[in-house]
């Protein structure tokens, strides 16, 4: 089961957001093979075309449990101010070529107005 995390972002701004994983241990979550996915959209039920995709990055040690996900200025600027939902998932690949995808957190991220336009 994913954990429930909330966010305000600025409008306008770039964002990113750190997650460091652990297992149920607590340990670092070993994240070599991974790959991660995560959009904002408006409403659950959105359209795939408002979708926001936040560009997502693991960073060398992998196994160090540590994933970036990032919006940069255009993304949130285009965006409008008010509350959104997001999820993020993370997938690998088993030893069956079977892809398995865990959604890790899920949410909702409230963009705060700009006043100031460049």
């Amino acid at each position: 089961m994913s954990q429930y995390e909330d966010f305000t972002i600025d409008q306008g701004a770039d964002h990113t957001i750190q997650l460091e994983l652990v297992d149920l241990q607590g340990a670092k979550k070993d994240l070599e093979g991974y790959s991660a996915a995560a959009q904002i959209r408006k409403t659950y039920s959105s359209s795939d075309s408002d979708a926001v995709t936040f560009s997502s990055t693991i960073p060398s040690p992998a196994a160090d449990g540590i994933l970036n996900l990032t919006l940069t200025n255009t993304q949130t600027a285009a965006m409008k101010a008010g509350r959104y939902v997001y999820d993020v998932e993370i997938s690998f690949t088993d030893s069956a070529d079977n892809t398995i995808v865990e959604r890790i957190l899920e949410g909702q991220i409230t963009v705060s107005p700009s006043v100031t336009r460049t």
